[in-house]
Formats: structure tokens, C-alpha cells, sequence
């Protein structure tokens, strides 16, 4: 009945690393500062502490280790693991830039921060089409703790009456209200840039998704 789960990994107190959550949970407000996953997440990131620090440690013995809850057993890390811990809502990552929602109101969510990012990956705002800006600056506004209205665009001389009512539904229509990320595709021009994709990623349900 523990709500931090079976397994819980000290990253400087008060901080956990634990499971006991549900996937709808993940990316949400639902935290007092832990790293929250779920059990099947934790499981598999205590294996691959273990083996990042070379400490003997199998799923099976952990699978034993569970069959008794209300016991609690240590498993000391042979090496130490130095870790980051990064509040990062705009994220490029192998050429696509996920926004996420600034769920603890830091104002992350701002021009600056974004033209910090893609100018450390070699790019600028400004080398983005007209479409890709409009695209991303919404986002940052929908994703941010305080969304504001957002004009209607300026109808285009050179479009067509039907693409202009597009544009228009589009820019009026509010995103879900539990949206966690919005994720746009810069192209081929900044393909591979940024943090890798996630390898084997396990999104709550204890399958790989890639």
C-alpha cells in the first residue's frame, strides 16, 4: 500500500526515485520533488543502476526481493552514480523539439529559453519557416503556466479563402486539457540534433515502445 512503490532510490534527501505510478500520472503536477515512475520503469532503471555502478544485481533477484513487501531490503551501489537533474520544458531531441507544460510555473516556456536551446544546437529562430515559427511560439504559449489569447492570424493575400479558414479553426482551437507535450518536427535541417531518441523506452505499461 506504500504510494512510493516497491523500490525507491535515494537521490539526495528529501528526493526519490520511485515507482507506484500510474502512467496517466507521468508528466504531471503529482510530486513533492521526487523523480516519479512506474513500478515496471523503476524496476528496469534500478537494473541499469546496477549495472552502470557494477553492482550484482538480476531481475530475478529483484522479482524475489518483491515477493516479500513488507520487508525492507538495501542494495548498497558498488560505484557511484553521479547524476543531473534538469527542469527542462523545451527539448530538442533528434531533430523534433518537444515542448512540455511548465507544471511548476518557472516560466520555462519563453522565447529566450527557446532561442537558447536551438542556438546550441546551431540554429536560429529566425532560420525557421514562417510556419514552423507560428507553429512553435503557439506551443510555447499553450504549454506555458499562464496561456494568453492568441490573435487570429492576419489573412495572406496570396492564399486561398479555404487555407485561410484553416489556419483560422486552427489557430482558435484550445488543446486538451491534460496536454502534456506538444512535439514539432524542424525537418531534415536539424535532423539528429539534440539529446538522442530514447532507446528500448518503456512508457509505463513495462513493454518497450522502440
Amino acid at each position: 500500500l506504500n504510494p512510493l512503490g516497491p523500490i525507491k532510490i535515494p537521490i539526495g534527501l528529501p528526493s526519490l526515485i520511485h515507482g507506484g505510478k500510474a502512467p496517466s500520472k507521468l508528466g504531471t503536477f503529482a510530486s513533492h520533488g521526487c523523480v516519479g515512475l512506474t513500478t515496471a520503469q523503476v524496476k528496469d532503471f534500478a537494473l541499469q543502476l546496477a549495472q552502470l555502478s557494477q553492482t550484482d544485481l538480476t531481475s530475478e533477484a529483484i522479482n524475489t526481493r518483491l515477493k516479500n513487501p513488507t520487508q525492507t531490503q538495501v542494495v548498497k551501489l558498488k560505484q557511484v552514480v553521479p547524476i543531473e537533474l534538469r527542469y527542462e520544458t523545451i527539448v530538442l531531441e533528434d531533430g523534433k523539439l518537444h515542448i512540455y507544460k511548465d507544471v511548476y510555473d518557472e516560466n520555462t516556456n519563453s522565447e529566450e529559453n527557446l532561442r537558447e536551446v536551438l542556438e546550441a544546437n546551431g540554429t536560429k529562430l529566425e532560420d525557421l519557416n514562417e510556419q514552423q515559427r507560428t507553429e512553435v511560439l503557439a506551443a510555447l504559449n499553450q504549454m506555458s503556466a499562464h496561456p494568453k489569447a492568441m490573435p487570429s492570424p492576419s489573412p495572406s493575400p496570396s492564399a486561398s479563402p479555404e487555407n485561410e479558414r484553416r489556419k483560422q479553426k486552427q489557430a482558435s482551437k484550445k488543446p486538451p486539457k491534460n496536454q502534456k507535450e506538444i512535439v514539432i518536427d524542424l525537418g531534415s535541417a536539424l535532423a539528429s540534433k539534440g539529446y538522442p531518441a530514447p532507446v528500448n523506452l518503456d512508457d509505463g505499461t513495462g513493454k518497450a515502445t522502440r
